[in-house]
């Protein structure tokens, strides 16, 4: 079919940024006066995510740092639930794919997926924390703050969700998402890292915030007793902050790869408008897309596709790379099913693109409403059709880098990789 021309547009985030990232880590340690507080050789266990974090290499070599600095010694290790295909060696491999290695730490890193129970919820949901973390004298979570997949609430994903699901490893994420369809995340994530929080090993948490365009916005080190209250401060920040696709309606949607390298989900629900979750979560109401396709996963998922069920299409290649036992264990502990269904896949991006568009209406090409990003972390830069043209002149946050943007495909049916102009 005719595709209809495309819009390269910018958009323009409200967007601050930290330049030097291992000054502000060092100055915010410094001033909890850390030696005042510890003794010289107690052991920290810092905990490291699995997300794509900016920076995030150069903040826990920071605070590693740091910490050696008061006397203390650290180590890493993976607070990330089941992901990493619940291995120790996927999750410490999930590491070094961010540039968190033990050479560039200068600090060993204990990845295990045994753990402890030391006690339970008021609601008898047994807590459970990563046996080795809690063998040490001190824990550490260092993790963004940011919108959950899933949920709404004054605490979303960040410090809190790290302390229950990533310290809890695959054996406590299960538990956990059980009890999430019983009594809501909020309730559950806030009464097991509160207990967590109340034994006293907690030495402090870093909470990162990024801007629009996947930069180091904020970076708070916070003390145990005000590490709830700091992480909601956060959120508001993050969320005034949070990257958004430039229009709420939408005929179809590109997407050019997902991973959990980006989002817990994949791509991030909350910019898609989809969260398929019906047991724990409602639908939002924007923005409101029609049909989704997606292209591809990346290389840091490591055939991960957990949220692939969100989308209507996706491509032949991309069903290739997905590692099924990863997906099932991650889908399982997540008490997701819905997100491992894989949607109708289709030769190539052109015929993923085209069955999308078929599937939308009888809707002429030039009338057509779509975007195309890269992925959900990295909106800077969208396409869109021509159909949106009209609406461009009522916004001052988006500039045109390129008009009459060719719909092209290669001798496979595939689009190039997504190109930023502007970087």
């Amino acid at each position: 079919m005719d595709f209809p021309p495309m819009i390269r547009l910018k958009q323009n985030f409200e967007a601050p940024t930290i330049k030097d990232i291992s000054g502000e880590i060092n100055a915010q340690i410094n001033n909890l006066d850390l030696k005042e507080k510890v003794n010289a050789g107690e052991t920290v266990a810092v905990a490291c995510s699995s997300r794509g974090i900016a920076n995030y290499s150069t903040i826990v070599r920071s605070t590693v740092d740091c910490l050696k600095d008061a006397g203390l010694q650290p180590f890493l290790f993976p607070a990330m639930g089941s992901h990493g295909a619940s291995t120790a060696e996927g999750q410490k491999r999930v590491l070094e794919n961010y540039g968190i290695t033990e050479e560039s730490m200068g600090a060993p890193i204990q990845s295990s997926l045994e753990v402890v129970q030391i006690g339970e919820t008021e609601d008898g949901i047994p807590i459970y924390i990563d046996k080795i973390a809690n063998m040490a004298d001190y824990i550490l979570p260092i993790n963004r703050v940011k919108t959950h997949t899933e949920f709404e609430h004054s605490i979303e994903s960040g410090l809190m969700k790290m302390l229950a699901i990533g310290l809890g490893k695959q054996k406590g994420a299960t538990i956990y998402h059980q009890a999430v369809m019983v009594y809501g995340y909020p309730r559950v994530i806030l009464s097991v890292s509160r207990q967590i929080i109340s034994t006293r090993k907690i030495l402090f948490g870093v909470g990162i915030v990024e801007n629009g365009y996947g930069q180091t916005a904020d970076i708070a080190v916070v003390g145990l007793e005000e590490l709830e209250v700091k992480e909601k401060e956060l959120l508001v920040k993050s969320k005034r902050l949070a990257a958004r696709l430039p229009f709420e309606q939408v005929d179809v949607l590109i997407i050019d790869e997902m991973g959990k390298d980006i989002s817990g989900t994949g791509f991030d629900t909350k910019v898609v408008g989809r969260i398929l979750m019906p047991l724990v979560a409602d639908e939002p109401q924007s923005p409101q897309i029609k049909r989704i396709v997606v292209c591809d996963l990346t290389e840091n998922t490591e055939g991960n596709a957990d949220g692939v069920g969100i989308a209507d299409f996706v491509t032949k290649r991309l069903v290739e790379k997905i590692d099924m036992n990863a997906l099932r264990t991650n889908a399982i502990a997540g008490a997701e099913p819905e997100h491992a269904r894989i949607p109708l896949a289709l030769r190539n991006d052109r015929e993923a693109i085209d069955v999308a568009i078929q599937s939308v209406g009888l809707i002429r090409p030039d009338k057509l409403k779509i975007i195309r990003i890269k992925n959900t972390m990295a909106l800077m830069e969208v396409d869109v059709s021509a159909a949106y043209r009209t609406e461009l002149a009522r916004r001052d946050d988006l500039e045109i880098i390129r008009d009459d943007w060719a719909f092209k495909f290669d001798g496979e049916g595939n689009r190039k990789p997504f190109h930023f102009f502007d970087s």
